[in-house]
């Protein structure tokens, strides 16, 4: 017995698997292989967490279903260029004007337990009547999702405009047979004016507005509103540079006039009315920069009363358009 060096717990058979099966180190070894990590809370089906990630995915799916507008007539799907994300209306009486002048919708939300009246039930009916996803939710997720706002228990996502570029604006003029006619807008930052120039762009046949990509105001949902539908079939593009995109309109042969207070001929002798013509449009009180109006083949103005200063962005463009229509007219 006092020969045996070898203490009974280390004794091994040949043969066997090389490394302690028995004792404080290896007992547990084998039945710890293959475990892995431990999943991330968002990872386990009845975590908080993964619910709310799941909740999540659902709702952006179900905004995906319901495309969006492409600045060509509403058609959906396409790829959005100008990288803005979506936009959420709140509120019972901003919902049902929205619904009503036909902006588009991802999804519809509405707060779980929520109280009914008229205005809810043109919301639901509306939704059910166009296929609009309509996904019911918490009011903390309605507050997050607003922002805090004041919702009533209701909102509404507008999916992201999808602008397009000059050449598209081109490209719908030639398609037309027209003279092109597009109006550009230099440092109009009020959505609704640009609403207010999509409808008279509409009226009077131009074939798009062009707004550069900072300090403009973007077809949001104020704008749509504004716009009476015609932000649905008037195409809008995005320029990176507004002067470099006036020099490619140039370059196609487009004359390119800027209204301004202080213009060297007056509206009614609008000039290059019958030609391919780019119509600028500045900012009420700003008015043109200097590089845009240093751009332009002409400067025209429009007369008006002394005791007013000077015309909104959309009143200015509607008037101009107008003279631009009779001129090509006659």
């Amino acid at each position: 017995m006092a020969g045996n060096s070898q203490r009974r717990g280390a004794t091994r058979k040949a043969g066997s698997k090389k490394g302690a099966t028995v004792g404080s180190g290896g007992q547990r070894r084998r039945a710890l292989e293959g475990r892995g990590p431990t999943p991330k809370a968002e990872e386990r089906e009845y975590h908080p967490a993964a619910k709310r990630k799941a909740a999540a995915e659902r709702r952006q799916s179900a905004a995906g279903r319901a495309g969006r507008p492409t600045g060509r007539g509403g058609s959906g799907g396409g790829r959005n260029r100008s990288g803005s994300v979506t936009e959420v209306v709140a509120g019972r009486n901003s919902v049902v004007e929205a619904l009503r002048a036909g902006i588009p919708v991802s999804a519809v939300y509405v707060a779980t337990r929520l109280e009914g009246d008229d205005r809810t039930r043109e919301i639901l009916r509306t939704a059910a009547d166009e296929g609009y996803p309509l996904l019911e939710v918490t009011k903390p997720e309605l507050d997050r999702m607003t922002d805090g706002a004041v919702h009533q228990g209701v909102a509404v996502q507008v999916p992201p405009y999808d602008y397009g570029d000059v050449e598209d604006l081109l490209d719908v003029a030639a398609a037309s047979d027209r003279a092109p006619l597009i109006v550009a807008l230099d440092g109009v930052t009020d959505p609704r004016n640009l609403g207010a120039v999509l409808r008279s762009a509409g009226a009077f046949g131009a074939h798009g507005v062009l707004v550069p990509e900072r300090r403009s105001a973007g077809v949001t949902a104020s704008a749509w509103k504004v716009s009476a539908g015609a932000a649905a079939r008037v195409p809008v593009a995005r320029a990176t540079n507004l002067v470099r995109a006036l020099e490619r309109l140039h370059e196609a042969g487009c004359f390119v006039v800027g209204l301004d207070g202080g213009g060297d001929v007056a509206m009614g002798d609008l000039p290059y009315a019958t030609d391919p013509l780019v119509l600028v449009v500045g900012s009420e009180g700003k008015g043109l920069s200097r590089l845009v109006r240093e751009h332009c083949d002409a400067i025209a103005s429009i007369p008006i009363a002394s005791e007013v200063e000077s015309l909104n962005a959309g009143v200015a463009a509607g008037i101009a358009l107008y003279e631009v229509a009779r001129h090509r007219a006659s």
